[in-house]
């Protein structure tokens, strides 16, 4: 990890800190000693006895939330502000009253690849209506340096290997990935037109303890646990740039003081000469779908029982992150691998449901 030194005395609005990737980012901006704003609007995407359990786990009450009492405060200094990102009122509330806020980690989003199928309005709400509040919040409130959530799912059917940051990303198969793309372009006139240096993290396929019930992982670990048949789509032939959460936040934390400048080597693809960089974080190591599961088989001593179907749609074939751009910002590789990750996500899925 990284000197904080440059973080010391500064405040961090976190969004979606109840959610896989924002919980962890704060539990270890907390425990570097930063100051931590975290917001998340707690929704029933997926089961909300987890994100509490998240939020028990960053010293917060989420049982003191009610229509009365929207923030909540930790022992070690974090404000937690249960909003919606869509709600302009409550995101310029954030910045105003509880600032100052010198640096963003966007996090916060509707997720999910097949949800977006049926719900796309959901993601219109949070991802693009929700995203243009926290781009003037940053735009109104001088923030130094804007981290937000994209992802690799904007390469849609991309078939250069490994995917870039400077492949094309004009042709997505679900919704959810023209709203991440959405973000990319609306992040980038922003900080072009108000010189907001921005940052946009593609992330892939993360997974580890505290991780999402919808997600692969969760999901075959549980079936795969209480004797249950999963569903293994395209027979089998998928592979995955597997990401392990520490790998993700160690990722995060070191970009934070690491600001784009005008121009960056990352973004000369473009022709942009705004202060706005693109990263891939990833394994930069597919794992074969049947080699995964076989990886899960391994840390729960079970053997899945296996359904095969044909391909879905909005689901690609593969995923292969290229991170030289990560490298190059930070000097930092994401290296977990495959079984390591699963190990721990088992360990903590059986200490955390008592199995």
């Amino acid at each position: 990890m990284i000197s904080t030194e440059s973080l010391s005395g500064k405040r961090i609005l976190v969004t979606g800190a109840a959610g896989f990737i924002g919980f962890h980012v704060c539990l270890q901006l907390t425990q570097l000693g930063v100051h931590v704003l975290a917001t998340d609007n707690i929704n029933d995407y997926y089961q909300v006895d987890l994100k509490h359990g998240r939020l028990r786990t960053l010293g917060l009450d989420p049982k003191s939330l009610s229509e009365h009492n929207d923030t909540l405060h930790s022992t070690n200094g974090l404000i937690f502000i249960k909003a919606d990102l869509e709600d302009s009122f409550a995101m310029e509330n954030l910045f105003s009253n509880h600032g100052p806020v010198d640096f963003v980690i966007h996090l916060g989003a509707q997720a999910g690849v097949r949800y977006s199928l049926q719900n796309p309005r959901a993601y219109a709400d949070s991802n693009i209506t929700g995203f243009l509040n926290v781009l003037e919040g940053c735009r109104l409130h001088e923030i130094q340096h804007l981290i937000f959530a994209s992802s690799s799912s904007v390469y849609g059917m991309n078939a250069s290997i490994p995917f870039t940051v400077a492949d094309h990303t004009d042709h997505p198969v679900s919704f959810y990935a023209a709203t991440k793309k959405a973000n990319e372009v609306m992040a980038h006139s922003y900080s072009h037109l108000y010189n907001i240096p921005t940052t946009g993290l593609r992330f892939f396929t993360v997974y580890g303890p505290w991780g999402r019930p919808d997600m692969a992982p969760y999901h075959f670990t549980k079936q795969i646990l209480e004797g249950n048949e999963i569903q293994v789509f395209n027979n089998g032939d998928m592979y995955r740039d597997f990401t392990y959460i520490n790998d993700i936040v160690e990722s995060i934390i070191r970009l934070i003081p690491v600001l784009p400048s005008k121009p960056r080597e990352s973004n000369e693809h473009m022709n942009s000469t705004a202060p706005y960089a693109l990263h891939n974080i990833g394994n930069n190591s597919p794992v074969k779908l049947m080699d995964f599961i076989k990886a899960i088989e391994n840390a729960t001593g079970r053997t899945a029982i296996i359904k095969f179907l044909p391909m879905q749609a909005g689901d690609v074939q593969r995923t292969y992150a290229d991170v030289e751009s990560l490298i190059q910002a930070t000097g930092f590789r994401p290296k977990t691998t495959v079984q390591d990750g699963m190990n721990a996500f088992v360990n903590w899925y059986r200490e955390y449901y008592k199995i």
